[in-house]
């Protein structure tokens, strides 16, 4: 039961992101990011735990995706 509590933060907290664009003509890496964020449609809306890979991978394709709330 501790991994799960660790997986999702301390006190629960999530940030959502919204897709705002594509990832056509970008390296792979980029579109298998959005698709781990589970993003793979513009205008699409994920709801992630707030965690270190998280914020990792939402720098990494800051450029095609926003935050909506923290």
């Amino acid at each position: 039961m501790s991994s799960a509590k660790t997986s999702q933060g301390a006190a629960g907290k999530t940030v959502k992101v919204r897709q705002i664009g594509s990832p056509q003509r970008r390296h792979h890496r980029q579109r298998e990011t959005l698709v781990g964020l589970k993003l793979n449609k513009i205008g699409r809306v994920a709801e992630l735990p707030d965690c270190p890979q998280t914020r990792g991978m939402i720098r990494k394709v800051a450029h095609l995706i926003e935050v909506v709330e923290q």
